[in-house]
């Protein structure tokens, strides 16, 4: 067993730049996991970086300088989310607010239907069964309705963070967008100068996160427009509010949609019964799903996924159990880093054979 891991460890280690990119490895990792939650708005920053990397890039080209092509791409941006956020927050806030409101009607005609059921279906269900049911459910009503109170206690620090964000994101983007070769070489300067493989990931990974982060922001624009424009076409109440939550739920593959098909059913459910209606707003979801998973998401991340749909949910429960929605949205990216410090560390292994 000694000579057996002895071997593994010559030949997985014997070349040096092996050695340097698995300690530029673990030392990231230390790094974000002790430090995560200080780093938040930086890494923020980095992925709105990534974004605007390529206006900006195109702007370079057409002979303007690179502190005036990210000025003029920096406050397009800024500009942009403020009015989107005007124009949707208070839609959002309003549609949040009635549909909380209607939470308890809505129980309360879920439970007149239910306790009909023992009655229609006497071999079937059984009355324990439907009130075990009830009653597990309004404990978990109650369960979420302590973590809403919780969560509007905590507002104020929330406020404060959302101030932060506001201020100082944009100047970090800036200068990340402006001084990019900059920081780039000064990092390099505490690397060592055995990095061959380090920069083959590098390189590899610098492009696959830059396509797959404006590959899922176009996603989410044409998933969540789409979708609100079926609902208010379907005259579906909370249309807005529903078709944002579809459009966020593409960041967690597979999975959320899956978990966002539970409120829409249950709205138009609330709204019209099992109707026609109901029908043509399932079948105007399920297109739109179908769409994405098949035409959308094939054209978007062809060259930037690679990945069987396994690997993809394991990274997703696993990086979102280690660092919350930034682990769900980088998910596929760190997956993809994984693979290709697989396939580096495989060539140079193969070049030494």
């Amino acid at each position: 067993m000694i000579k057996l891991f002895t071997n593994w460890y010559t030949r997985k280690f014997s070349d040096p730049h092996a050695v340097t990119l698995v300690v530029i490895l673990l030392c990231s990792i230390l790094f974000i996991a002790l430090f995560s939650q200080l780093l938040m708005p930086v890494l923020v920053a980095l992925a709105i970086a990534f974004l605007l990397e390529l206006p900006v890039n195109k702007l370079v080209n057409l002979s303007l300088s690179r502190t005036s092509a990210t000025t003029i791409v920096v406050s397009t941006f800024i500009g942009v989310t403020l009015i989107a956020m005007l124009g949707l927050m208070p839609v959002i806030w309003k549609q949040s607010s009635s549909l909380l409101q209607e939470v308890p009607h809505m129980v309360s005609e879920g439970q007149k239907y239910l306790l009909t059921l023992p009655e229609k279906y006497p071999e079937i269900i059984q009355a324990s069964q439907i009130e075990t049911f009830i009653s597990s459910v309004k404990e978990k009503l109650l369960e979420w309705g302590q973590v809403i109170l919780t969560a509007s206690l905590n507002s104020i620090s929330d406020i404060v963070a959302l101030m932060i964000y506001l201020i100082l994101v944009p100047l970090m983007v800036f200068f990340f967008l402006k001084d990019k070769e900059d920081l780039s070489t000064g990092l390099t300067r505490f690397l060592p100068k055995e990095r061959r493989m380090a920069v083959q990931v590098g390189k590899e990974m610098n492009q696959q996160i830059l396509n797959y982060i404006r590959g899922k922001v176009i996603e989410i624009l044409i998933v969540g427009v789409s979708t609100t424009i079926a609902f208010i076409f379907l005259d579906l109440r909370y249309a807005v509010l529903l078709g944002v939550l579809v459009g966020l739920s593409v960041l967690v593959p597979y999975v959320g949609a899956t978990v966002v098909t539970i409120p829409v059913f249950l709205v138009a459910l609330f709204q019209w019964g099992f109707s026609n209606e109901l029908g043509y707003v399932m079948l105007a979801y399920g297109i739109i799903q179908a769409l994405d998973g098949n035409v959308i998401v094939p054209l978007l991340f062809s060259e930037a996924v690679n990945l069987h749909p396994v690997t993809i949910i394991i990274a997703v429960i696993f990086f979102g159990g280690l660092w919350g929605f930034w682990g769900v949205f980088f998910a596929i990216p760190l997956a993809t880093l994984v693979k290709a410090v697989i396939n580096a560390w495989s060539s140079t292994q193969t070049e030494i054979e």
